[in-house]
């Protein structure tokens, strides 16, 4: 029986799907998956979670606090769906700090650590669990500090090597470099369409995967928001991949092989330059760099915008309650 490209492509990358919906990740058996505002929203919004959403609520109201019971909730909804996809997965489960907080460090070691001690009162060990945070400044001081302290981080809305580094520098255990917004980006500014091998979104990872394994940085690289399949056949061989049940499900429909484009041995010979990454030339290097600053930004207002319209559901559910 032929081998499936997602199967083929498992032998060098570790799959994750980027979803919360249970019954994709049943069907799928992928390594890990990953969770933020968007997919906790939708995840709110499918029959068969009706019940989780109904649970968050009550515990939202018996938590009590100074917040509205629904803002309480997204935390309680967050940590249920996250809870049910540890029971399908071997692996781990990442679960978003809200995006709002992403240029408070302290405030955002905070949301952090309820999420964790939401974990544990669920039975879920922190080892299961990756917080993510964005890659603002901030959001990667945060992280420095929650590693510090054992719990291990996934710093997200990554455009660009800068941002890369700083967080490996900062001890994340995992970043997540968005490929399909870097192509949308230049799609735009250009006018044009990209083909797999020339496509911004996947050299940018390329490059960033590449300067870890040069200078032996153990932070691992996950590529994240693809559009098509092709974008993701041409990083086989990243550290992990994360993937829509819909790109998945293409993969796993279609037989062939997916041979590794990212290589170890080719990365160390490389020519690569180190970077600095204190915070004037962080700062510096997102200003001069249109496509990161816009989509960083852009980023952060899309996941805050889906938290608002979360909030806005779960406020509506309570009052017809």
């Amino acid at each position: 029986m032929s081998l499936s490209k997602l199967d083929s492509l498992a032998r060098s990358s570790v799959v994750v799907a980027d979803t919360g919906d249970v019954e994709a990740i049943r069907s799928l058996s992928p390594q890990d998956c990953t969770t933020n505002p968007s997919l906790v929203l939708k995840a709110a919004l499918l029959p068969g979670n009706r019940d989780l959403v109904r649970a968050a609520l009550r515990a939202a109201d018996a938590e009590g606090g100074g917040l509205p019971a629904a803002v309480r909730a997204v935390d309680h909804l967050t940590v249920a769906i996250a809870r049910e996809l540890t029971t399908l997965v071997p692996g781990r489960v990442s679960a978003e700090v809200p995006a709002r907080l992403s240029f408070d460090v302290a405030a955002s070691v905070a949301a952090a650590d309820r999420l964790i001690g939401l974990f544990a009162a669920a039975g879920v060990p922190r080892e299961r669990i990756l917080i993510k945070l964005a890659a603002t400044w901030e959001g990667i001081r945060a992280a420095e500090i929650l590693e510090a302290k054992g719990v291990n981080c996934n710093v997200t809305l990554v455009f660009s090597l800068v941002q890369a580094v700083a967080a490996a520098k900062a001890g994340a255990f995992l970043i997540s470099p968005f490929v399909g917004r870097i192509l949308d980006w230049h799609v735009k500014a250009e006018g044009r369409s990209f083909a797999a091998e020339e496509d911004p979104g996947v050299l940018s990872v390329r490059r960033i995967w590449t300067y870890f394994k040069h200078f032996g940085l153990n932070t691992v690289v996950m590529g994240a928001s693809f559009r098509t399949t092709g974008e993701v056949e041409a990083l086989a061989g990243c550290d992990r991949l994360t993937v829509s049940p819909a790109l998945l499900g293409q993969l796993a429909a279609e037989a062939g092989e997916v041979p590794p484009r990212l290589r170890l041995d080719e990365a160390r010979a490389a020519a690569v330059a180190p970077i600095a990454v204190d915070e004037a030339s962080f700062r510096w290097a997102l200003a001069t760099d249109p496509m990161a600053n816009e989509k960083l930004a852009e980023g952060l207002r899309l996941f805050h915008a889906d938290t608002e319209k979360l909030v806005a559901h779960l406020s509506s559910l309570a009052v017809a309650a």
